[in-house]
C-alpha cells in the first residue's frame, strides 16, 4: 500500500499568522498519526515563513510514524539540521530564494556530483534519501547514478491537467515510474495531489510507495474535518 504522509506546513502558516501557538503544531502532528497518516512531512525555509526550525527539533520527539524533511541542502543550516535530527527521510528540493513553493525538480545530471555528494553524507548518518526530479526520463536516469534512495516526481503539472485529459496527463509519470522501477528507485510523489486526482495517480504508478500531501489536504479537511479527511485519502491509496 502506497503511504500517506501529510505535510503540515499550512498548519504553521496558520499559526504563524497570529503570533501564537494556536493551532497547536505539535499536537495537530499527533492527531494527524491518530488519524492514520503514516508519516509527516515539514518543508523549512529559511525565512521560516511556516515551519520554523526549532518545529523541526520539537517534532523529532513525538513523530511516530516516518519523518520526513524537505529542503535545500545547500543551505548549510539545513544540512545541519538534517544532520542533528536524524529524520527517516530527506527528500532534496532545489527551491531558490524567495520561492512561493517548490515548482521544479532537479536536473540530476547537471548537477550529479553534488547531489552524490550530499546524498552520501546524509546515508552515512542512517538517513533515506530522496530526490525532487520532474517525470522525465533523462532525469530519472541521472538520478540512478547518485545513489539516492528514492526520487519524488512532482506532480504539479499532472495536476493542472487532469480535467483536461486524464490519461494524457498521466502518461509522463506512469513512463517514469516504470522507469524508476527498472533503476531500482523508489518512487514518492507529491504536489498539488488531491482527492479529485489521487486514485487515478496511484492506478497508474503501480510501484509508488508514498505521497506527501499538505495544501489541498489542509483545504479538505475545513470541510471534511481531519480525521475524515486523512480516512478518504487513505481510501484513495489503496
Amino acid at each position: 500500500m502506497t503511504k500517506l504522509s501529510v505535510n503540515i506546513n499550512k498548519i504553521a502558516t496558520l499559526r504563524n499568522s497570529r503570533g501564537h501557538n494556536v493551532p497547536d503544531l505539535i499536537q495537530v502532528a499527533k492527531d494527524c498519526e491518530r488519524f492514520g497518516a503514516q508519516g509527516i512531512t515539514v518543508h523549512p525555509r529559511p525565512d521560516e515563513r511556516h515551519i520554523r526550525y526549532a518545529d523541526v527539533y520539537d517534532l523529532k520527539k513525538v513523530v511516530t510514524t516516518e519523518f520526513n524533511i524537505e529542503g535545500n541542502p545547500r543551505e548549510q543550516k539545513f544540512i545541519d539540521l538534517v544532520l542533528e535530527v536524524k529524520p527517516t527521510q530527506v527528500t532534496l528540493v532545489p527551491d531558490t530564494d524567495g520561492q512561493l513553493t517548490s515548482d521544479h525538480g532537479w536536473d540530476t545530471v547537471k548537477h550529479k556530483t553534488y547531489l552524490k555528494e550530499i546524498i552520501s553524507l546524509f546515508k552515512s548518518h542512517g538517513i533515506r534519501t530522496s530526490v525532487f526530479v520532474d517525470a522525465d526520463l533523462k532525469m530519472i536516469e541521472g538520478a540512478a547514478g547518485i545513489d539516492t534512495d528514492r526520487i519524488e516526481l512532482y506532480t504539479e503539472l499532472y495536476a493542472k491537467n487532469f480535467h483536461v485529459n486524464k490519461d494524457k496527463a498521466i502518461q509522463a509519470f506512469a513512463d517514469a515510474g516504470v522507469l524508476a522501477y527498472e533503476c531500482n528507485l523508489g518512487l514518492n510523489a507529491g504536489h498539488d495531489l488531491s482527492l479529485d486526482n489521487l486514485k487515478f495517480f496511484k492506478e497508474n504508478l503501480p510501484h509508488l510507495l508514498e505521497v506527501s500531501i499538505g495544501h489541498a489536504l489542509i483545504y479538505d479537511a475545513l470541510y471534511f474535518g481531519l480525521e475524515n479527511t486523512i480516512m478518504m485519502y487513505r481510501r484513495q491509496l489503496q
